[in-house]
């Protein structure tokens, strides 16, 4: 085992979305840990979804790093967390190696959470459409930034022995050597659908059977040792772990967390900080749990697919009732994006918690983006005039009614006010990492522990 501050890692990056990155990293840790490895999992940027793969792959949690929600300086330390004692970590980028926030630089792109970790870069190359040209696409992205190490690449949807042979002559070249290729094999895709991959809570039997897929053609298409001496090239990390700031006495309120199937969206750190601060964290599953978790002193729905289970959402009435109950008494309920939908009065005209007075349908326009936000008054989170940072994903719109107030001043792309604060509910579709401001889950408990 090694210390977070020198565990071996890499990241896995690719030219464009669609290069298939999911694949490589998420078949990667799973022939490390096949191999008798304590893998740590990451994922570039906000995705909720592709951790589940990791946590499959690997058996530990998968964790985000997100250098626009928590902030350039926080990286390092969220990854030292999630990686302690662990013998190799594997981060998956998002989008382009160089691709970030929108206007914003490098700013939580891939490039800069390598620069971040001192990580060399695995580029995951679609070969399908190319040969000769490969090399100058792999020349571009090696020299493009000289503080990004590009360790060597992995060819994907390789066609032929042919095709690979004339790809490897190219690369020859390039300085950049190439690792692993992979055949085109439609058996290791994925599920897609309007917001992305089917999340592994989903289809858990069909997912192991993917992960082992995937790791089955990386562990027959790539050099592992020599993925794992790169690994190993990482410089040293000079940060110390980070930590929940941990809150002593009183009372320990239950707090419940939604998931199952149809909430499949959080970050771990969150039930961290909850237990962290002083909370008793258990989860239920609206679509199976009639009741809310005995003694549930607050309530934290985080994002997902209520609109694909809106139908058993709505049909559990005696769940929809005791969350009205509990709303309607002042406690404490944190709702994110599909919890937002979930405290609605309905959901595609299926009744859901009326907790809010608004209705919520589905939409054919994609709303997604980071944005800027200040708490607009005080709530169950956060004093007016906090300041943080979010991610809105959605295709989805809710149209209000009246008796709440708005949660968020939003800035970018247009400035307006978004999301619901009433009594003790805080409803809104961004979605928060409250790492970056740890205060809010001490907000929240301390107000489960006088509510």
């Amino acid at each position: 085992m090694n210390p977070s501050s020198s565990v071996p890692r890499l990241v896995v990056a690719a030219p464009s979305s669609g290069s298939g990155k999911t694949t490589v990293a998420t078949g990667l840790m799973a022939a490390f840990a096949a191999r008798g490895l304590a893998v740590s999992p990451h994922k570039v940027g906000p995705d909720y979804i592709d951790p589940g793969y990791h946590t499959l792959a690997t058996g530990r949690p998968g964790r985000n790093l997100d250098a626009y929600l928590c902030g350039p300086e926080l990286v390092g330390p969220l990854f030292a967390h999630g990686a302690r004692g662990c013998d190799l970590a594997v981060v998956e980028g998002v989008m382009g190696l160089y691709d970030g926030a929108a206007g914003e630089g490098e700013l939580a792109s891939t490039a800069q959470v390598a620069k971040v970790l001192r990580a060399p870069v695995v580029l995951v190359v679609d070969a399908s459409s190319q040969s000769r040209s490969v090399a100058a696409l792999v020349h571009g992205f090696a020299s493009w930034d000289p503080e990004v190490r590009i360790g060597g690449v992995i060819l994907n949807k390789v066609g032929s022995d042919r095709h690979e042979a004339l790809l490897r002559e190219a690369l020859d070249a390039s300085g950049v050597p190439v690792l692993g290729v992979l055949r085109r094999a439609p058996q290791v895709d994925t599920p897609s659908r309007h917001l992305g991959l089917v999340p592994v809570a989903e289809r858990r039997g069909a997912a192991v059977e993917a992960v082992a897929a995937m790791a089955a053609q990386v562990e027959a298409g790539c050099d592992l040792e020599a993925l794992a001496g790169l690994a190993r090239g990482a410089g040293p990390l000079a940060c110390a772990p980070w930590e929940p700031p941990v809150v002593s006495g009183g009372t320990r309120p239950v707090v419940a967390v939604a998931g199952g199937a149809a909430f499949t969206f959080s970050y771990a750190e969150h039930a961290e900080l909850l237990t962290a601060a002083g909370a008793e964290v258990v989860t239920f599953d609206p679509l199976r749990d009639e009741a809310l978790p005995e003694g549930t002193a607050g309530l934290v729905i985080g994002g997902g697919f209520p609109e694909v289970y809106a139908g058993e959402l709505s049909a559990n009435e005696p769940l929809r009732r005791a969350v009205g109950e509990l709303a309607r008494s002042g406690a404490p309920v944190a709702a994110e994006c599909a919890g937002l939908l979930y405290l609605c009065r309905e959901l595609d005209g299926l009744p859901m918690c009326g907790v809010l007075d608004a209705s919520a349908r589905m939409s054919e326009r994609l709303t997604l983006g980071y944005r800027d936000a200040v708490a607009v008054g005080d709530s169950v989170l956060a004093p007016a005039g906090t300041r943080m940072r979010g991610h809105e994903f959605h295709r989805t719109v809710v149209e209000p009614g009246a008796g709440a107030a708005p949660a968020w001043g939003v800035r970018a792309p247009e400035r307006r006010v978004e999301g619901f604060v009433q009594r003790g509910v805080h409803a809104s579709y961004l979605h928060t990492h409250w790492a970056s401001e740890p205060g809010v889950a001490r907000r929240f408990v301390e107000r489960c522990r006088t509510s």
